[in-house]
C-alpha cells in the first residue's frame, strides 16, 4: 500500500500516539467497570395477548361470536405470523404473534396497531362482552420476587404489610413494575335460601336493586351560600359487612332486616383466582422489575438496601423469603464468564512470549489490552452490557485479534533480522500487510454477517456476537499498524540476530511434508476431498439442537390437570408432591409454588402459561447443579409412581427463545372430535418410541355440563324469561356480585349466592324458587327439564382451526432433533392417510430450530457475496479467488471430527461457529497466496514461491491456530459455549493444516507448475 503511511506517521507524532494509548487503555477500564451486567442478552418478545370475556357463553358460542371476530381482524396485520388462541366458556385468551423476521423497534408501533384494530371491530361483539384486555408487555421479566409469610396473622393483614412494602420498592430508583402475587381479595357474602326468601314474599331482584341503590355514589350538588361554597354529601353507602346487616327490608307492610334472611359472612374470593405457596405455606409474594436499559447490578443493591430497612418495620411474625434472585445470578455468572476472559486472555499471552520470545511478545501482550479496553468502549456507546453472549465473543474474538499483532511484530523481527534499522522494520508493517491483514480482517468479520442481519428471535439474542467480534477485530488491525509499531520500536532491540540459520527439527518436517504434498498435489487434493466427502457423511451422526438447557439450579413442574378440576383439587395435588418430593430434601434450597396461574416471568427465556384453576406450577431452586439433576431423577420416578393420570412435566430453564415441551405434533383441522381422535392415533404410535415420555394433550377429555332446557312458552305465560333463570342460576350456584363496599384503598365485593347445601344438589336447584310476574313464586323444574351432556371445555385454534397439539418430554439424555428424526418415518406415514382438510405439523425445538435457522440460509448468500468483493478488491483474479475460497468449506472435517469426540451437539450456536470458520481460512488464505504472488513479483521462481510463502507463513499461522484454539478451552466446559468452541476448535485445527498443505497443492496443480531442476536436487 504506498502512499499515506499509518505506522510512519505513528512514528512521526510518537508523544500524541502515546497520550491516546493512555486516554484509551485508562477510558477502556473506566467502561469496563461501569458497563451493564447481564445473564443473557436480551431479546424482544414478539407475542401479544388478548382477552375477551362473554360470561355466561357456551365454549361453541364464545368462539363462534367472539375468537372468530378477533382472530379474522387479525389476519389483516402485515407482520402477523400466526394466532394462537384459548376459548372456555366465557372466556377467549388470543396470542398474536409476529413474524421473526419483524424487526425489534417495530414491535410496539405494531401493538398499537393491533389495539386499533381490535378496537374497530369492538361494535361487531355481542352485548355483555367485557374487553377487549390487551397485554402488550408479555416480556416483562421480575427478576426479584420476595415471600410474605405470617403466623397469626389473617390473610387481608399480611395483604397490608406488603401493599406498604410495595409502595416503599416504588421509591427505589429504576424500580419497574411492582406485582403482588396470590393476595386474595376479600369478599363479603349474602348467603340466601331461596325457599326461605320465597316464603316470605321476597324477591332477590329487589332486594339486590334495593342494596344497590342504597351503596350508590352520585353527586348531590353545590349549595352557593353567599361567598362560599358548601358542597352537598348523602351518606349511606356500605363501610362493612355490619352496615349490610342492619339494612330493613319491606314486604307487604313488614320489615325484615337483611340478617334476617341472609347469612352475612366476611371472607375471600371462593374459589381463589391463584394462589402462592413457599416451602409450603401460604404466602403473599411480590415481584419487582427494574426499568429498561438501567444497570441491574447497582438496583439490585438498592433494591436490598430498602428490603433491609422495610424488615425492620414489619411485625414478629412477618418472614421475608428471597424467592428470586436475578441480580445475585447476574454477579455470579458474569463473574464466571469474566473470569473465562481474562483465563482466555493470559493463554493468549502465554503462547505470544513462548513463541516469540520475551521483548516480542510483549508487544502482543500490550497490544491485546489495548484492543480490548477500546473494544469496552464501543460496547458502551453502543449500548451492550456483559454477557454471556459478548463476553464469550471477546473469548473468540481473542484468538483471532492477535493474529494482527503477531504478524506486525513478526514482520518487524523479520525486518531486523535482515539488518533494517527499526523505524524502516516498523513502517514496512504497514506496507506489506497492511492492506492483506484488512481483507482478512472484513472476510472474517463477513462470516459472522448472519448472526448481525438475523432478526429472529434467535438471532436477537445473538446479535451482540457479531458486533463485539466485528468491533475488536476491526480495533485489532487499527492497534497493529498504528500502535504495534510504535510498541515495537520502544521494546524491540535496534538490531536482532537471525536465530535459525538452520531450521529446526519441527520446521525441517514440515518442508519435507509440504514438498511431498506438493509434489503429489493430486494425491493431497483427492485424500482432501475424500475426507470432505466422510465429514458430510459424519455429520449427519451428529445430534442436532436448537439450545441447550440452562445450567441454572432451578427446576420446573408444571402441572395440568383434568380441565374440570378446581382450584382447589389442584391445590390439594401440588401440597402432596410437596410432602412427598420437597419436604427435608437436602439438595432442595427452597420452593415456591403458582396455584392457578404460571411463574412469573423471573428470567426472560420462560415460557410463561394462561391462568387457569387446573395449571399450577412449582418452581425448585437446588443447592446445585448436580443437586437438581438428582433432584430431576428422583421427582421424575415419583410423579410417575404416585400421581398417575396426572399430566406433569419437570424442566430446566431454557436458554435462548422458550420453547417449551421439546417434541410436539400439531393436528388440526375443521372438526374437533375428528381432530381430537387424530391426535390420541398418533399419540398412539409415537409412544412406541423409548427415548420419548408418555404424550399428552393440550386439551383434555370433554366435560360433563348440566343442560336447563327452558319450556319456553310456559315461561311466558307466568312472565319468566330465559335470562330471569340464567341470573337466578347464577346467583345460586357461582354467585353475583350486586355492589361494593369501600373499605380503606380496597374495594371488597358484596356476592349473592344461595347457602351451601343449596347450591351444591341438583335436586336443590331442580327445586329453586323463581317469582313469577304475579307475584308467587314456582320451582324451577316446573319451567324447564334438565339433562347432563359432555362438552369440550376448551378449544385451542391456530390460524383460526381448531388444533391440538400432541407434545412430550424426553428421557434421559436425548435431543429432541434425534428423536423428531426417528418418529419421522411413523408420522410421515400418518400424514399419507389423513383426510383432506386435516393436518399435522412439527412444533417443538424442531421447529424453532428450523424458524432461526432459516433467516441465516437466507443471509449467507450476501455474505458469499461480501467476502467475495473483498477478495476480488485484494486479489484481483478469478483464479486466486477461487483458490482462498476453495479451502472455506473444508474446515468441516476437523468440526464434524471435534463434535463427534467430544459428543456435543451441532445447536444454533455451534452453526454460527462453522460460519465464522468460513471467514476465519480465507483470512490465512488469502495472506499465504498475497504472499506468493508478492514473491513472484520480487522475481521468485512460482513453484519455489509456493514452498517459501508456506514456510514462511508456517509460523504466524499456527500460532494464530494455537492461540486462537487455546483459547476457546476457558468456554469449552460451558454448557452454552461448548459445542461452538469444540467445532471452532477442531475447524481451525484442520484448517490450519489444509491452509499449508492443501492450498499450496491447489495452488501447483491450478497453475501446473513444475518443480525447478535445481529445488528437486536441492530436496533430494
Amino acid at each position: 500500500m504506498k502512499g499515506f503511511n499509518l505506522s510512519d506517521w505513528a512514528l512521526e507524532h510518537r508523544s500524541l500516539v502515546w497520550y491516546f494509548m493512555l486516554v484509551f487503555i485508562v477510558a477502556g477500564v473506566y467502561a469496563y467497570i461501569n458497563l451493564g451486567r447481564e445473564e443473557d442478552p436480551s431479546f424482544t418478545i414478539k407475542t401479544m395477548l388478548i382477552q375477551a370475556n362473554w360470561p355466561g357463553a357456551s365454549v361453541d358460542e364464545q368462539a363462534k361470536q367472539v375468537t372468530d371476530r378477533i382472530e379474522k381482524k387479525l389476519e389483516e396485520l402485515d407482520k402477523l405470523d400466526f394466532t394462537r388462541s384459548v376459548t372456555t366458556a366465557g372466556r377467549t385468551i388470543v396470542f398474536v404473534n409476529l413474524k421473526d423476521n419483524t424487526k425489534a423497534r417495530d414491535v410496539v408501533p405494531t401493538w398499537l396497531q393491533v389495539r386499533n384494530m381490535i378496537e374497530d371491530i369492538k361494535p361487531q361483539f355481542p352485548q355483555g362482552v367485557q374487553g377487549p384486555f390487551y397485554n402488550d408487555r408479555f416480556g416483562d421479566v421480575y427478576g426479584n420476587i420476595y415471600a410474605f409469610t405470617a403466623d397469626g396473622l389473617t390473610p387481608r393483614q399480611l395483604r397490608d404489610y406488603v401493599e406498604n412494602v410495595r409502595a416503599e420498592v416504588l421509591t427505589v430508583p429504576n424500580a419497574g413494575k411492582v406485582d403482588l402475587i396470590g393476595a386474595r381479595d376479600e369478599a363479603i357474602y349474602l348467603e340466601f335460601s331461596t325457599r326461605q326468601i320465597a316464603a316470605l314474599g321476597l324477591n332477590q331482584q329487589q332486594i339486590i336493586a334495593s342494596l344497590q341503590a342504597q351503596n350508590a355514589i352520585a353527586p348531590s350538588g353545590v349549595i352557593q351560600s353567599g361567598p362560599e361554597q358548601v358542597s352537598v354529601r348523602v351518606t349511606g353507602q356500605f363501610a362493612s359487612e355490619d352496615s349490610l346487616r342492619a339494612i330493613n327490608l319491606r314486604v307487604n307492610n313488614r320489615f325484615f332486616r337483611l340478617s334476617d334472611v341472609a347469612t352475612i359472612t366476611r371472607g375471600y374470593t371462593d374459589p381463589p383466582a391463584s394462589l402462592f405457596r413457599f416451602n409450603g405455606q401460604d404466602a403473599i409474594g411480590l415481584a419487582v422489575g427494574m426499568k429498561p436499559n438501567a444497570n441491574l447490578l447497582e438496583f439490585g443493591k438498592a433494591l436490598d438496601h430498602k428490603m433491609e430497612e422495610v424488615k425492620g418495620e414489619l411485625p414478629v411474625g412477618v418472614g421475608v423469603h428471597l424467592v428470586a434472585d436475578q441480580p445475585l445470578i447476574v454477579e455470579e455468572a458474569v463473574s464466571g464468564f469474566t473470569r473465562a476472559l481474562f483465563e482466555a486472555v493470559a493463554i493468549v499471552l502465554a503462547v505470544s512470549f513462548i513463541s516469540l520470545g520475551l521483548r516480542a511478545g510483549f508487544v502482543v501482550a500490550l497490544s491485546i489490552p489495548l484492543v480490548l479496553a477500546i473494544t469496552f468502549l464501543f460496547m458502551t456507546y453502543l449500548g451492550i452490557s456483559l454477557q454471556r453472549v459478548s463476553l464469550g465473543a471477546l473469548i473468540i474474538a481473542l484468538g483471532l485479534l492477535v493474529d494482527d499483532a503477531m504478524i506486525a511484530v513478526e514482520m518487524m523481527v523479520a525486518r531486523l533480522e535482515v539488518g533494517d534499522p527499526l523505524k524502516k522494520a516498523a513502517t514496512y508493517v504497514y506496507t506489506s500487510t497492511a492492506f492483506p491483514m484488512l481483507t482478512g480482517t472484513l472476510v472474517t468479520v463477513a462470516g459472522f454477517i448472519p448472526i448481525g442481519l438475523n432478526s429472529s428471535a434467535a438471532g436477537e439474542y445473538t446479535f451482540t456476537l457479531f458486533v463485539v467480534i466485528a468491533v475488536s477485530l476491526l480495533v485489532s488491525w487499527v492497534v497493529a499498524v498504528l500502535f504495534a509499531p510504535l510498541l515495537g520500536v520502544t521494546f524491540l532491540p535496534a538490531t536482532m540476530k537471525k536465530h535459525h540459520d538452520q531450521p529446526g527439527r519441527f520446521t525441517a518436517l514440515f518442508r519435507r511434508t509440504l514438498v511431498l504434498s506438493v509434489r503429489r498435489y493430486w494425491l493431497t487434493i483427492i485424500a482432501t476431498v475424500l475426507l470432505f466427502l466422510t465429514s458430510l457423511a459424519g455429520l449427519t451422526l451428529v445430534q442436532q439442537q436448537f439450545f441447550p438447557a440452562s445450567d441454572r439450579p432451578e427446576l420446573i413442574v408444571d402441572w395440568n390437570l383434568p380441565q374440570n378440576s378446581s382450584i382447589a383439587e389442584t391445590r390439594e395435588q401440588m401440597e402432596r408432591f410437596e410432602k412427598l418430593a420437597l419436604v427435608g430434601n437436602p439438595d432442595i434450597a427452597h420452593w415456591s409454588s403458582y396455584v392457578g396461574q404460571s411463574a412469573v416471568r423471573f428470567v426472560l427465556a420462560y415460557d410463561v402459561q394462561p391462568s387457569n384453576p387446573y395449571f399450577g406450577q412449582t418452581v425448585i431452586v437446588t443447592k446445585g447443579v448436580e443437586e437438581r439433576n438428582r433432584v430431576h431423577a428422583a421427582i421424575d420416578k415419583l410423579l410417575r409412581e404416585q400421581f398417575v393420570g396426572t399430566d406433569t412435566f419437570v424442566k430446566t430453564l431454557e436458554l435462548g427463545p422458550p420453547v417449551g415441551r421439546p417434541v410436539q405434533y400439531r393436528v388440526s383441522g375443521p372438526d374437533v372430535q375428528k381432530v381430537r381422535d387424530l391426535a390420541q392415533d398418533l399419540a398412539g404410535r409415537i409412544s412406541t418410541n423409548p427415548k420419548l415420555a408418555a404424550p399428552t394433550f393440550d386439551w383434555n377429555e370433554p366435560e360433563r355440563v348440566l343442560k336447563v332446557d327452558v319450556l319456553q312458552d310456559k315461561a311466558r305465560q307466568l312472565g319468566i324469561t330465559s335470562q330471569d333463570i340464567a341470573s337466578a342460576l347464577n346467583s345460586v350456584v357461582g354467585g353475583v356480585t350486586i355492589t361494593q363496599v369501600r373499605d380503606s384503598t380496597y374495594l371488597v365485593n358484596v356476592v349473592v349466592r344461595s347457602r351451601e347445601a343449596e347450591r351444591s344438589s341438583l335436586e336443590t336447584l331442580k327445586n329453586m324458587q323463581l317469582p313469577t310476574g304475579t307475584g308467587e313464586s314456582i320451582p324451577l323444574a316446573a319451567v324447564a327439564n334438565f339433562d347432563t351432556a359432555l362438552e369440550q371445555p376448551t378449544i385451542w385454534r391456530r390460524h383460526r382451526i381448531p388444533t391440538l397439539t400432541v407434545r412430550a418430554g424426553l428421557v434421559g439424555s436425548a435431543l429432541p432433533d434425534t428423536v423428531v428424526n426417528e418418529l419421522k418415518p411413523t408420522v410421515d406415514a400418518f400424514i399419507a392417510k389423513l383426510p383432506q382438510g386435516y393436518s399435522v405439523a412439527t412444533g417443538g425445538s424442531v421447529e424453532e430450530s428450523a424458524k432461526s435457522q432459516g433467516p441465516i440460509a437466507a443471509v449467507v448468500p450476501l455474505m458469499l457475496f461480501v467476502m467475495a468483493t473483498i477478495l476480488m478488491i485484494q486479489l484481483q483474479s478469478f483464479q486466486r479467488l477461487f483458490l482462498v475460497v476453495a479451502v472455506a468449506p473444508l474446515g468441516l472435517i476437523g468440526v464434524v471430527v471435534a463434535l463427534l469426540s467430544s459428543n456435543s451437539p451441532m445447536g444454533f450456536v455451534a452453526l454460527l461457529g462453522v460460519l465464522a470458520l468460513i471467514g476465519i481460512l480465507i483470512r490465512n488464505s488469502v495472506i499465504l497466496i498475497v504472499q506468493i504472488e508478492d514473491l513472484v513479483a520480487g522475481g521468485k521462481d512460482r513453484w519455489l514461491a509456493v514452498i517459501e510463502a508456506s514456510e514462511h507463513r508456517m509460523r504466524p499461522i499456527a500460532l494464530t491456530a494455537a492461540a486462537a484454539s487455546l483459547a476457546l478451552i476457558p468456554i469449552a466446559r460451558e454448557v452454552f459455549w461448548g459445542p461452538m468452541a469444540y467445532a471452532m476448535m477442531g475447524g481451525i485445527i484442520a484448517g490450519t493444516a489444509i491452509t499449508l498443505l492443501f492450498l499450496p497443492a491447489l495452488y501447483v496443480a491450478w497453475f501446473r507448475l513444475k518443480e525447478p531442476k535445481a529445488a528437486e536436487a536441492a530436496a533430494s
